[in-house]
């Protein structure tokens, strides 16, 4: 054991709970920590670790560079047990630290996030449900190693609540995509820990008689979230700059879009400024930048889809159990984009909020939903017509909803917000 503090960095559970309290000095001291750290313990409102608002406690879960997943003690948890239970009287000297070879640094991590445990069952059951999830990512391809990191950075970054996320979608005519036809934001911020929120829909009064509705369906008079304004072509872009002037007082700025390629293409057709744009995600919450952020590789990590393929907005929000009206007006996606980029990423960990949402539908030995054959349950204009999704938040074992998900929630409903 030694007593030199590391900075930054995590214990795994492991070691903390099965081998921490045998290697203490003193025998005493190890069963008072054991104590302490018992799983019933650990989720009591009086528990020393207990954080405000949350229901048990809080831990985290570390993705190594293999993929496989850790739960985790923070140095910082670790550190105030100890010091804790000194100034409790119950142990005579300040206990020393695990050894500097059992911290996993943020260099050998490649994300955390936090994870909660309402009771000690389900925090007992933990480490059995991780080794089953890391024996399912054996021969996973990078395709889905890389979308599940993205899903929990996203996760971890989103629960900073900094920055501004801010999702935008581009419509334009079916017989000519370079006509832009309509422009669209939704956009959730924060400012002073105040949450922002604003929104709006454009469409280009020059291209008013040119309408969609023999590939595409054409919504552009059906906004549901406002007033459309309606602009010359040749302001379109000062609106958008404006906008982006707008971002960038945040600092930090996340562009969120569902299948980028296009919506980008379009920024850059108008030449909008994206200096430094960003398509990989930072390890830490930086204080500036400007990153993408896709839900359709978001919903591909979820899914456990390992072949690439992305999903139309309609069939990812409706995996989601958000109802879309009239897709296909830009104001319109760009408020679901975001509505279903914050279902995910104020979500639980990736594998939990999998098995919350779609339970014992996880295809076995796999990380992938079972996709049910499309019926006719609904019409969809995604190119995914042949699947309608998993039984959403039923078990398909005791036939129960589980996961209501979050049709009937308001913004402040999912972030936590009143």
């Amino acid at each position: 054991m030694s007593s030199s503090a590391v900075l930054t960095g995590y214990y795994r559970y492991t070691d903390i709970w099965f081998e921490w309290p045998g290697a203490l000095p003193n025998p005493d001291d190890g069963v008072v920590l054991k104590a302490i750290l018992a799983h019933d313990a650990l989720v009591h409102p009086d528990h020393p670790l207990h954080v405000d608002g949350v229901d048990g406690v809080q831990l985290y879960v570390g993705t190594l560079e293999n993929g496989e997943g850790r739960l985790m003690f923070s140095l910082k948890q670790v550190d105030y047990i100890r010091y804790w239970l000194h100034a409790m009287g119950m142990t005579e000297e300040v206990i020393p630290l695990p050894y500097s070879d059992c911290l996993l640094t943020n260099g050998e991590l490649r994300t955390v996030s936090p994870i909660t445990y309402a009771n000690g069952g389900a925090l007992k059951g933990a480490l059995k449900a991780i080794d089953k999830n890391n024996k399912r990512l054996k021969g996973t391809n990078t395709t889905l190693s890389h979308r599940r990191t993205v899903f929990e950075r996203v996760r971890t970054l989103w629960a900073e609540k900094k920055g501004v996320w801010c999702a935008m979608d581009f419509e334009s005519w079916e017989m000519e995509h370079t006509m832009i036809t309509e422009f669209g934001w939704s956009l959730v911020g924060w400012k002073e820990g105040e949450m922002v929120e604003d929104k709006g829909h454009l469409c280009v009064q020059d291209y008013q008689w040119y309408r969609n509705g023999k590939y595409v369906a054409e919504n552009r008079d059906n906004y549901r979230f406002g007033r459309t304004e309606m602009v010359r072509k040749k302001d379109l872009k000062a609106r958008i700059e404006k906008l982006f002037s707008v971002l960038e007082d945040y600092g930090l700025v996340f562009l969120v879009f569902h299948d980028n390629s296009q919506d980008i293409r379009d920024l850059k057709r108008l030449e909008i400024p994206l200096n430094n744009l960003m398509h990989m995600l930072p390890e830490n919450t930086p204080e500036t930048g400007l990153f993408v952020v896709d839900t359709s590789d978001l919903i591909g990590a979820l899914l456990g889809d390992d072949t690439g393929n992305r999903r139309g907005l309609e069939r990812t929000c409706r995996f989601l159990q958000i109802n879309p009206e009239y897709l296909h007006n830009a104001g319109n996606d760009a408020h679901y984009t975001l509505q279903a980029m914050i279902a995910m990423a104020s979500g639980s960990q990736i594998d939990q909020q999998r098995d919350d949402r779609w339970p014992n539908q996880t295809v076995a030995g796999s990380l992938r939903v079972k996709l049910e054959s499309n019926g006719s349950d609904y019409e969809s204009e995604d190119d995914d017509d042949d699947e309608i999704g998993p039984r959403l938040g039923y078990d398909t074992k005791t036939g129960e909803l589980r996961y209501k998900g979050n049709e009937a929630e308001t913004l402040a409903d999912v972030t936590g917000n009143a």
